[in-house]
């Protein structure tokens, strides 16, 4: 087994409760619809993703 960074369903179910107390909710929301549209993508960035602003 390697490890490449990207979370997985897994990772998201077995430590939900570390991201939300950790990152907040918006990161785990972010993390699950990640999974969901099965985007490979990591943990880092589900954190730090840039807010676009509207003009």
């Amino acid at each position: 087994m390697s490890i490449c960074g990207v979370i997985t369903t897994k990772d998201i179910l077995w430590h939900g409760a570390t991201i939300v107390r950790e990152f907040g909710v918006g990161t785990y929301l972010r993390c699950c619809l990640a999974t969901l549209l099965r985007r490979r993508t990591t943990l880092l960035h589900c954190v730090f993703v840039r807010q676009r602003h509207r003009p």
